[in-house]
């Protein structure tokens, strides 16, 4: 068992008790509790414990093409990208979700909804850094019917492999994006997510040419309209971006029950937009989340930043200081992106999985009266995390993560191969 003694939640000073990989008590600093003797406990005065972040839209392989697109627009972007990873291996891909593996742990990541090919790297690479990852089979067949045909098998022999749900595995199927991806493949995925009641991850609304084209190429229909009259909307999708929405588009999507995920760094850096309709998906009773998209776009797997650029766009486009309020914004980050992994997660309260950062708050970020989380997300920098746990273990202690030279030396040599 491990206690964090003195640490503060929620505006109290706690002990909080770790039994496994669950929090079985949480009682006001000094309390004596019967029944808990502790192999190790933390003095955590002058720290804080929050959730960990679940980071819903990612690549994590793209660690290793940070700064390779700067300066270009999506189109040309996304095909300098597909290029890039045509001349990548497993080797590659492994060594990459290990980097970012170590800067999400950095920054307080817990958990990890990915889309990258080679997914069993990605799974092995997290599981080693104990870190959680939702991922599988990443289906893009660009329209070539031989190449849906070969993936479609593929797909269908990765996921008894690992369809198995673990600690630290959550089998889910991506397709890429309604531009890369056949109208028979599309159907294909979401009929074998619904049979097999796995979440499927996707981009949907990303750039305003991927709408216009929709609608030259399907008689005037979105493309959340164009899903919705192929039957794949439904409570399993996990949309990325979603920026550029009609509100009968809201309004499909609040009704098929869809999670939509804001990725606000990598949206603005690549002139994709900056309009999300929080307020307006919100008020439908969408489950609303944040991703930091992968590298080569966003540049950095911060949730902290992401939450605080998430927080301005909104309150600048609106001109209303009280858009995306604190406690929200928080949700987003946590609360909302374990609800729709089934991950009892993303709170502190006992019973709740231990997925927990401690923020080191004596500096200058804290020294302010100001609430806890108003200096956290527009103050503090992600230095402030001290510590993190995953599933009641220590995956990152007092800023040491085991392993992280050798993973930076790896990394470089297989750089090589991109450069």
């Amino acid at each position: 068992m491990i206690k964090l003694k003195d640490i503060l939640l929620n505006d109290a000073q706690v002990d909080i008790y770790i039994d496994g990989k669950r929090i079985c008590k949480i009682v006001p600093t000094g309390t004596a509790v019967a029944g808990t003797e502790c192999a190790e406990v933390m003095d955590c005065s002058g720290k804080a414990a929050i959730p960990g972040f679940v980071n819903m839209h990612t690549h994590s392989p793209m660690s290793m093409m940070r700064g390779i697109g700067e300066d270009m627009v999506f189109n040309d972007w996304i095909s300098r990208i597909w290029d890039i990873e045509a001349k990548i291996d497993h080797d590659f891909i492994y060594w990459g979700s290990k980097v970012s593996a170590i800067e999400m742990i950095r920054t307080g990541t817990t958990t990890f909804n990915d889309q990258y090919w080679s997914f069993p790297s990605t799974v092995q690479a997290a599981r080693e850094m104990g870190l959680r990852v939702a991922t599988g089979y990443d289906l893009m067949d660009k329209g070539d019917a031989e190449e849906a045909r070969k993936q479609m098998e593929q797909c269908e022999e990765r996921y008894e492999l690992y369809k198995q749900t673990s600690d630290y595995h959550t089998y889910t199927l991506s397709f890429h994006a309604i531009y890369s991806v056949s109208e028979p493949m599309m159907v294909w995925a979401a009929e074998f997510a619904r049979e097999k009641g796995i979440l499927l991850h996707i981009h949907l609304c990303e750039t305003m040419k991927e709408v216009e084209d929709c609608k030259a190429q399907h008689g005037g229909l979105t493309p959340v309209e164009y899903l919705d009259r192929l039957g794949v909307l439904g409570p399993n999708i996990i949309a990325a971006h979603t920026l550029w929405l009609t509100e009968h588009d809201i309004e499909l999507l609040a009704k098929h029950h869809v999670t939509c995920v804001h990725n606000i760094n990598s949206n603005t850096k690549l002139c994709s937009g900056y309009r999300f309709l929080y307020d307006e998906m919100r008020d439908a009773g969408i489950n609303l989340c944040i991703g930091t998209d992968g590298c080569a776009s966003s540049n950095n797997l911060d949730m902290l930043e992401a939450m605080k650029t998430s927080a301005l766009f909104q309150k600048a486009w609106r001109n209303d200081p009280k858009a995306l309020p604190l406690s929200e914004l928080f949700a987003m980050a946590t609360a909302n992106g374990a609800k729709t992994l089934s991950l009892d997660a993303g709170k502190i309260e006992e019973g709740k999985i231990a997925d927990i950062s401690i923020v080191d708050m004596q500096n200058t970020y804290f020294l302010s009266p100001a609430p806890f989380l108003a200096n956290l997300i527009y103050s503090a920098h992600s230095d402030c995390i001290d510590s993190v746990m995953i599933n009641g273990r220590w995956v990152m202690k007092h800023r040491v993560i085991d392993g992280e030279q050798e993973i930076l030396e790896q990394a470089r040599k297989h750089l090589k191969q991109i450069i």
